[in-house]
């Protein structure tokens, strides 16, 4: 299997359950994410958020669409001040327990899962930038943070 750079696009933060989410895109370079998927993904995406536990409520998608029939969505959540929680869903991916091969019907993925090696490099980013902005800082900045997102283009490598 031949390694690829995918390209990593960055739509910005919205609010959804109560929680601030950046957001961030992984295409493939010949398939980009369809509309439809977009659009399921972030009404799935409810799902994948916890309660605020006092924790600034603050997590961090990445939608990735994968080389065949496959989407994935990942919702990184910070809780205890400084633990990040994963919750995934995955469409069109029948190897992985999908009833079929829609990219857009998302189901909870059944096993646990951090990511993979390209949507981890989101992760790296995430984890300085919420260091920087909300455990370093004397007063957590929330704005700060969420204005802090890894910059576009190839990721992977």
């Amino acid at each position: 299997m031949a390694f690829h750079d995918k390209e990593l696009i960055v739509p910005g933060a919205i609010e959804v359950a109560g929680r601030h989410v950046k957001r961030y895109h992984i295409d493939q370079p010949d398939r980009r994410l369809e509309p439809r998927v977009v659009d399921a993904a972030y009404a799935y995406l409810p799902k994948l958020l916890p309660a605020p536990d006092g924790t600034p409520p603050a997590s961090w998608t990445v939608l990735h669409r994968g080389a065949d029939s496959g989407a994935y969505l990942l919702a990184y959540s910070w809780f205890f001040d400084n633990v990040v929680e994963c919750r995934i869903a995955i469409a069109g991916q029948p190897a992985l327990n999908c009833p079929d091969d829609d990219p857009a019907r998302f189901v909870d993925l059944d096993r646990p899962g951090v990511g993979c090696v390209w949507e981890l490099g989101v992760l790296e980013h995430e984890r300085a930038a919420w260091i920087r902005h909300v455990l370093a800082p004397d007063e957590p900045d929330l704005a700060g943070y969420l204005a802090d997102a890894r910059a576009e283009g190839p990721v992977g490598r």
